[in-house]
């Protein structure tokens, strides 16, 4: 019995040794007003690669996409597409809004958290005209 309390003990250790959270997306609080109507839509002409998203997992923002203004934050519009779904990934996976700012992507909210985590360097979206 001695031998299976000390396999028991070590086990217990490692497993809680182990954390889940190895890498984290850093937002920073942000206040949401939605628009009841899309006072904007753009159409990207091309595809855009986002390689300076958190924990450097690329993504690519396809090209004929669809992105409507959903709402306003400190930082810019929020768009959301119903073409593509947007996720950043680290240890958890965060749905993801773009925020633009003129016709540059500046960052993205995270609607379940409420906040903001900014691109690496903004970066202006080939837009349809």
């Amino acid at each position: 019995m001695g031998r299976m309390a000390i396999v028991a003990s070590i086990t217990g250790f490692l497993c809680a040794a182990c954390a889940f959270d190895l890498a984290h997306v850093t937002y920073t609080a942000a206040t949401f007003q939605s628009s009841q109507n899309a006072t904007r839509t753009l159409v990207l002409s091309d595809n855009v690669a986002l390689t300076g998203t958190p924990c450097s997992n690329s993504r690519t923002l396809r090209k004929t996409t669809r992105w409507d203004q959903v709402g306003t934050i400190a930082e810019g519009d929020v768009l959301r597409s119903k073409d593509q779904v947007l996720t950043l990934e680290c240890s958890n996976v965060h749905e993801a809004y773009l925020v633009i700012s003129g016709d540059k992507l500046i960052g993205f909210f995270l609607p379940f958290e409420k906040g903001f985590v900014p691109y690496s360097a903004p970066i202006a979206l080939p837009l349809e005209r």
